[in-house]
């Protein structure tokens, strides 16, 4: 967690509001393997990370509520009677959601100023939407002593994103973000939403993200629409999910479904039954198992679910091709954002120079190279 966004929230707040805040940090997550899962009820493996958001609340008795994004000085001003999504694609939508979803649970939240800042990349597929969601449920929560559980924390999140941003994400963002453990990833039922947290000791080897830094812009509503292809194909089968079906079951209804919505329901089904294979390997402490797991899953995303790009083809391509990376994949919903490389301590730093090299020349834009340390879920800082 970065001191510096703290103190910045801290320090503006003071200066705008008059007032010292409540201060909440929020993190954003990786995800070792296991993508598009989630809203298939399926498992994930996602991390809390050390890169996230910081905000800065407390009470308003100006008869208003005001949030500050201090990343893109943007300020809103509003009511709490007359809430309703702003325009497509505007942030304070995850602010006003989150507000609503309380609401809607006959929860009474009072005026409130919040300041927030973030060290995570746009773009980059780290679900800085959630790590905001969790700051608001959280920091309003504690001013305002709703009782919320943890649980009920992130669902409110989850619903704030479909409800008031559109996008009909499953809970892997919002639980990640919440309940990281330190130096842990977590490996999680999207349906029964419990986790068994795995110490993660890669030894000599490392996770290093290499950001694309492309967002094409066809993300969310590709998004939805291979949510919905997953729910046709699970309503085909009778099953509640395709967490429930087989790929023998899949071969009942291959003349039912179009090939492309064929090998979408098979990448689901193939890439759950990684997450579980990945967690054996990491209980067996098998690094060259998880990686192989890590580069099927990236296959998969690529010339299955077709979430992929260009871009992020190409970082894996040159993963392939040094030895001392065991496993690379894209992460996250797709289309641009990161590549996770799991790769020999020793040559994270010249990997990462020879491909920032090969992609500038290839693309004509730079990459950026993150190292990441796993960290604890949202919470107070004192």
């Amino acid at each position: 967690m970065s001191a510096t966004l703290i103190k910045d929230v801290k320090k503006t707040f003071i200066k705008e509001f008059k007032t010292e805040p409540l201060l909440v940090f929020s993190p954003g997550r990786i995800n070792i393997i296991g993508e598009h899962t989630d809203y298939n009820d399926g498992f994930v493996f996602p991390a809390a990370v050390d890169k996230g958001i910081a905000a800065a609340i407390q009470k308003s008795d100006s008869g208003n509520c005001t949030a500050i994004a201090l990343d893109l000085d943007s300020t809103v001003e509003f009511e709490l009677n007359k809430l309703k999504p702003s325009a497509e694609g505007s942030w304070e939508n995850y602010v006003f959601g989150v507000v609503a979803e309380i609401q809607n649970r006959n929860k009474v939240v009072g005026d409130f100023n919040i300041i927030f800042k973030g060290d995570i990349p746009g773009g980059a597929g780290m679900s800085s939407s959630a790590a905001l969601e969790n700051s608001v449920v959280f920091g309003l929560n504690e001013l305002f002593g709703l009782g919320l559980s943890k649980h009920e924390m992130i669902l409110i999140s989850q619903k704030a994103e479909h409800n008031y941003v559109g996008v009909n994400c499953g809970i892997m963002d919002q639980y990640a973000s919440m309940f990281g453990i330190k130096n842990h990833a977590l490996h999680l039922d999207c349906r029964s939403v419990e986790s068994k947290p795995y110490k993660i000791e890669f030894q000599d080897h490392q996770l290093m993200l290499i950001n694309t830094n492309v967002k094409h812009s066809l993300s969310d509503s590709a998004y939805n629409d291979r949510r919905s292809a997953c729910e046709r194909v699970s309503e085909l089968l009778g099953v509640k999910a395709l967490r429930d079906a087989t790929e023998t079951d899949l071969e009942t209804i291959i003349d039912k479904v179009t090939p492309a919505n064929y090998q979408k329901a098979l990448y689901v089904i193939q890439e759950n039954a990684r997450t579980i294979k990945a967690a054996k390997a990491l209980e067996n402490g098998d690094l060259k198992k998880l990686g192989s797991l890590i580069y099927q899953s990236h296959e998969g995303l690529s010339n299955q679910y077709k979430v992929s790009c260009e871009e992020l083809d190409f970082l894996v391509d040159q993963a392939k091709k040094n030895k001392h990376v065991l496993g690379a994949r894209m992460m996250g919903g797709g289309f641009g954002g990161c590549t996770i490389n799991l790769i020999a301590k020793s040559e994270a730093k010249s990997f990462s120079e020879m491909t920032s090299k090969a992609y500038k020349k290839k693309f004509d834009k730079d990459c950026s190279v993150y190292f990441i340390e796993l960290s604890q879920g949202t919470h107070l800082v004192k």
